[in-house]
């Protein structure tokens, strides 16, 4: 059984903050200072391009999707790190069209995390007018798998509510028609427990800033099936993708399996970064952080119907049908919780009016569950949200 008042004395967290907002940006890992330092003083410094060889970074893209394969229920050496989300939606996305010709549709929904349907949408027009992206209501996703679809593409975790796909029957339902699957684990890599191999999903993707901890601008991955591996032709043919990324030829040969994943040189710094928090969760049950999760989720829930009936649930209410967090619905709801951020609770907002909380066991619990719903009703039942200053939206919010 995992021990989470381990695991939360493993991360660096200011003094009287109460940070809901991992599912966003996850904390510092106190040993990734350390270890960062390490890397850049005693492999960078002294090393220098050396490095490459001797302190095997260029193997870190590998090492660490093996670790993170752990935590997705993905087979060993199909998970590489590099990069950020959107290009390996694109990777993923391409590749799949190309092994499904014949088939010009792209399938997703509305609660989709904006960014996954920009880059599909680039991409389509970029292939011709005859390609399209369907974009339909979540509980209509399943009604509309169809013959015409090439390709499923989904968050599994809507990043505004928390509502839950069913990864295996979409998946399922898909294959059973032709199409093929991108699925995005940015908000369930470390939120809940994932079964890629299991729900036989074609290609996923996922960011690790969130809940893994790798830090701002932390780096992607992408997966692959084994039975896709060697089929899938990279769209972004990077030089170290490549066969052979030292012979230089001017001809791109795609490397073996997932290594023709890699596009450009990977981030050594921010996997370094990586793999302190990832020290942290090689010792975590994953199905232990879920019943942990649900619980300190349903206990938020509790707490503040029963404090602030100014809000309305916008997650699903039963914990098997959401992810990490719990989002609820108010008209001023930006300006609330830069009222509650104020206080010590960190959470965000997304518009047009969700307040949005990420509970992750690794460093929350119900003290700190129970606090952050005290605070919250002083700043709901005192109205200390209506303030100028907290109306003035940040670039980032």
């Amino acid at each position: 059984m995992t021990d989470f008042a381990a695991t939360k004395a493993l991360f660096d967290l200011p003094e009287g903050v109460i940070y809901l907002d991992g599912n966003s940006l996850g904390p510092l890992p106190k040993a990734a200072t350390t270890r960062v330092s390490t890397m850049m003083t005693e492999e960078w410094g002294k090393m220098l391009i050396t490095g490459w060889n001797k302190a095997g970074w260029m193997q870190k893209s590998t090492a660490v999707g093996n670790r993170i394969a752990r935590l997705i229920g993905a087979e060993t050496d199909h998970v590489i790190m590099g990069d950020t989300l959107s290009i390996k939606v694109y990777q993923a996305v391409a590749s799949a069209l190309e092994m499904n010709k014949g088939r010009k549709v792209v399938l997703s929904d509305n609660g989709n995390f904006p960014s996954d349907l920009y880059i599909v949408e680039g991409l389509l027009k970029s292939l011709g007018e005859e390609y399209e992206l369907r974009v339909v209501d979540p509980e209509a996703v399943s009604e509309n798998i169809n013959e015409e679809i090439a390709v499923l593409m989904l968050t599994e975790v809507d990043y505004r509510t928390g509502r839950k796909h069913d990864m295996k029957a979409l998946t399922a339902k898909a294959h059973d028609v032709g199409a093929l699957t991108v699925w995005d684990l940015a908000h369930s890599a470390g939120a809940l427990p994932v079964d890629l191999a299991g729900c036989k999903a074609d290609f996923a993707v996922g960011c690790t800033y969130k809940y893994l901890n790798s830090g701002p601008g932390g780096p992607a991955f992408i997966y692959v099936a084994p039975r896709h591996a060697e089929v899938a032709r990279p769209a972004l043919s990077g030089w170290l993708g490549h066969e052979a990324p030292f012979a230089f030829d001017l001809d791109y040969r795609p490397g073996r399996g997932i290594e023709r994943m890699r596009v450009g040189t990977p981030p050594v710094i921010q996997l370094t970064s990586l793999e302190a928090s990832m020290d942290i969760w090689d010792t975590v049950d994953m199905q232990a952080l879920r019943e942990k999760s649900i619980a300190l989720c349903n206990l938020f829930i509790a707490e503040v119907e029963a404090a602030c009936p100014q809000l309305e649930l916008a997650s699903p209410r039963d914990g098997s049908q959401r992810g990490s967090q719990v989002s609820f619905r108010f008209h001023e709801g930006y300006a609330a919780m830069q009222a509650l951020i104020a206080r010590g609770v960190i959470g965000d907002f997304r518009a047009p009016d969700i307040m949005r909380f990420g509970f992750t066991p690794l460093f929350i619990d119900e003290d700190d569950v129970r606090g952050a719903a005290a605070i919250l009703k002083d700043v709901m039942d005192n109205a200390l949200w209506d303030c100028a200053e907290y109306k003035q939206r940040a670039a980032v919010t």
